[in-house]
């Protein structure tokens, strides 16, 4: 029988780090961008061996305009075959780099903006089962352009650009038009955030 018995206080509930027994690390494949390994290790009385894409993490950015409007980009992702709308994001790879400043480089680098507001929304694992992907959100307001374009090339070259009411946004999101896991993510934490502060 389950017991559905409220224990009142949840603040413990969290993500625990837990540190294992690693007996071989193996680089099975080195990418351009990340790569794949395998470990063996021992977790409770077991040898284990898992394979997955180390990854180095990556900052994205919900940019919230003076209208309530987020800034959405399409780009073509080969994995799905799909040009899929997300929200301006970048791999943590300037070494060095804090994730805010990433953040603040990939919004300038990916839609020639700037932002005088920062604040951190969520980090969330993309992946857990198949890679070790941390994506740090970030919520960027009184929005401006910066001056000189950035030149775009591969995936970003024909980059397209739709301002959303966030509200809309959320609607699309949960109605399953909008799939990115990041940009639900983090149109949701925003939207929650702006509630919250209203």
């Amino acid at each position: 029988m389950i017991d559905h018995s409220d224990t009142g206080n949840h603040d413990d509930i969290r993500d625990e780090p837990v540190e294992v027994d690693i007996v071989e690390s193996e680089l099975v494949y080195e990418g351009r961008v990340w790569d794949v390994r395998s470990d063996t290790l021992r977790y409770g009385d077991a040898e284990i061996v898992r394979q997955y894409v180390a990854h180095p993490g990556a900052a994205a950015i919900v940019a919230i305009d003076d209208h309530d409007r987020v800034l959405l980009i399409q780009q073509y992702r080969h994995p799905i075959r799909h040009r899929d709308w997300e929200i301006p994001a970048g791999l943590l790879d300037v070494a060095g780099e804090s994730p805010l400043q990433s953040a603040v480089r990939e919004l300038a680098e990916e839609a020639d903006l700037e932002a005088a507001q920062w604040d951190e929304l969520v980090s969330i694992f993309t992946t857990p089962g198949g890679n070790d992907e941390v994506v740090h959100l970030f919520l960027a307001r009184g929005l401006t352009s910066i001056a000189e374009a950035h030149v775009r090339e591969d995936e970003e070259a024909d980059i397209r650009i739709e301002w959303m009411p966030l509200a809309e946004a959320v609607s699309a999101v949960l109605a399953g038009r909008l799939r990115n896991g990041i940009l639900a993510v983090g149109v949701l934490a925003a939207a929650e955030r702006l509630r919250a502060q209203a």
